[in-house]
Order: structure tokens, then C-alpha cells, then sequence
């Protein structure tokens, strides 16, 4: 979990990189996590505590590259709205972990179930979403909760996340 420690001087989202500049593999990369968005915004019109941010990278440390998912949800964050929009999603400045991270598994995989599962985990990020359009012997939307440091599948259809409501 990211410790912020206020002695350190650290850059804001301005100078940050904003994207890593890869371009989705499909228009559902982009369709699903927009479709989301809408769907919270509507239900979450009057609510100002959430953020939704599609292909925005997530800085949580110096030393390494934003992470970037398809899709991120955190609670607890000021929405911002016109002018103010952000740049890019910063630990250190937003003091909340993303409550839950979405990826959409395209014809060429990019480590939805290895490299990118992992530092979700190590983010302490509760929930990691995949969905896998292409798949047909199993479930097409998989959600994971984080118990105990390691994702666990959860079962049912639909999955209640309580935490999200």
C-alpha cells in the first residue's frame, strides 16, 4: 500500500505523464469502460464523492511507470467537473486506492492474468474486473475481490459489490 509521506517533495499530476500512448486493440477497450461511466453517472448524478477514469494512467510511485487500465472506479474523491478535470490519477495527491479496476482482454493479451493482476493486488485494489469478450467455455465477465492479499473469484451472477453499492 502507498505510504504518502508529506516530507517528500512530489510532482502533481501536471507533471506527470497523462497516458502511455498505446492505443487500444478494439473498440471495446474503449466501448465498455464509456458505457460504465455513463451508467455511473446517471445513477450517481447528485453524488460527488467518485471518479471514473478510462485509459488514465495511475501514479503510484516515482520510480515506476503509471499502471493504465481500461477502466478505474475510486469513492471518496472529489468529482471534478470543467476546467478542473484531471490529468491523470495520482496517489499521493488523491489519498484513495481506486476501489475497483476494470480490464477488457483484447485479441492479444497484456498480462489481465498475471503481470496486471499482481500490482492490483500489491495497489490493495478491492475489486479487479475482466471481461473477456472472446470467451466462450467460461463466463465472458469475471469479478475478483482481494481477501487476504490474493484475488478470489466471486460466484453468481449477477456479483453485489457491497462496498460500491
Amino acid at each position: 500500500m502507498f505510504q504518502y509521506n508529506p516530507l517528500h517533495c512530489l510532482p502533481s499530476a501536471e507533471d506527470l505523464p497523462d497516458s502511455d500512448d498505446t492505443p487500444v486493440d478494439n473498440e471495446l477497450q474503449d466501448l465498455i469502460p464509456s458505457l460504465l461511466k455513463a451508467i455511473l453517472a446517471l445513477f450517481w448524478a447528485n453524488r460527488m464523492d467518485w471518479f471514473f477514469g478510462i485509459d488514465m494512467g495511475i501514479h503510484y510511485d516515482l520510480e515506476q511507470p503509471a499502471i493504465v487500465p481500461d477502466g478505474f472506479l475510486s469513492l471518496g474523491v472529489e468529482r471534478f467537473f470543467d476546467e478542473n478535470l484531471r490529468l491523470s490519477y495520482v496517489l499521493w495527491e488523491e489519498q484513495r486506492v481506486p476501489i475497483l479496476v476494470l480490464e477488457v482482454v483484447s485479441q492479444t493479451r497484456r498480462g489481465e492474468y498475471t503481470i496486471k493482476k499482481k500490482q492490483y493486488a500489491q495497489l490493495e485494489i478491492l475489486y479487479y474486473v475482466v471481461y473477456h469478450p472472446q470467451r466462450r467455455k467460461k463466463s465472458p465477465l469475471e469479478v475478483y475481490r482481494l481477501t487476504d492479499g490474493e484475488y478470489v473469484l466471486q460466484r453468481g451472477n449477477p456479483v453485489w459489490l457491497e462496498e460500491i453499492g
